[in-house]
């Protein structure tokens, strides 16, 4: 019993420390290490797939929420955005997850995977290049953030962060991932939203989704409630921790980590489409 809460605490709270870092909420890390558990060890014969899913959205709820405090406090998180990206994933997501149920998985683990390899490819574009010679507007619309000691502005328009915050949640939802995997990179190469600012906003978002998505699985039961205690508590240190360890990296560093963690996740993916 011991062995499973340290490992428990651990799983916790590296899923929570690497998502609130990079700002995809941990799940990437979570599943496949609780599905490897399951597979090899007879103490996590309780950890089913179903359960696994359930108690993932549970610890998210706690990595958003301490993630958000921490990045809300240092000043990051970009409420106005992550309000209307919301409205736009949450109704995406029911969607998403409606048109999964009728189509074969192992496909789409291959189908999500190419898709993070492009995601990968455009994130090494370089923006700068792209934005050099088009001339930026202040309007009413215009965020504006201070990043140690540099000021940022970028636009955010209603119409196109709705169609693509519903995009984002349609492709979380049909693909059963952590909706950051897409819309940090999506905040960064549409909206010119700075990496940092980008990662915190997600943290806020997938708060609410979690919180959504993990009462839906309480009431099908899908949660053992002996275990969820320690996942949470290692999730929410972890998600603490990794908010505040993020104040050390510049903005291209996070950048490279995010694009490491999608071509890790990637490939993972399509591996597991061929099993």
């Amino acid at each position: 019993m011991i062995i499973i809460i340290l490992i428990s605490l651990l799983i916790g709270f590296i899923s929570a420390f690497v998502g609130s870092l990079v700002g995809l909420g941990g799940g990437i890390i979570f599943v496949p290490a609780m599905l490897f558990l399951y597979d090899n060890f007879g103490n996590f014969s309780w950890a089913t797939p179903q359960t696994i899913v359930g108690i993932s959205l549970i610890t998210m709820v706690f990595t958003g929420l301490s993630s958000t405090i921490a990045y809300y406090k240092i000043g990051r998180v970009d409420v106005k955005t992550g309000v209307i990206f919301l409205i736009g994933s949450l109704p995406g997501s029911i969607f998403g997850s409606w048109i999964n149920t009728k189509l074969d998985m192992n496909d789409f683990s291959l189908y999500f995977g190419i898709l993070m390899l492009i995601i990968f490819a455009m994130m090494l574009v370089d923006r700068n290049k792209l934005l050099k010679n088009k001339k930026f507007e202040v309007t009413k619309n215009t965020r504006t953030f201070e990043i140690d000691g540099e000021i940022h502005q970028y636009n955010v328009t209603y119409i196109p962060a709705f169609i693509l915050s519903f995009a984002v949640g349609a492709l979380s939802g049909l693909f059963g991932i952590g909706g950051g995997t897409i819309s940090v990179p999506a905040m960064i190469l549409f909206f010119g939203i700075p990496v940092q600012i980008a990662i915190a906003t997600s943290m806020f978002m997938i708060f609410f989704i979690s919180l959504i998505s993990a009462t839906t699985h309480i009431a099908l039961g899908h949660i053992v409630w002996a275990y969820v205690l320690f996942f949470v508590i290692g999730s929410y240190i972890g998600g603490t921790v990794g908010a505040k360890t993020s104040k050390l990296f510049k903005g291209k560093t996070l950048e490279w980590i995010l694009r490491i963690v999608i071509v890790i996740a990637a490939i993972r993916l399509i591996i597991e489409s061929f099993h």
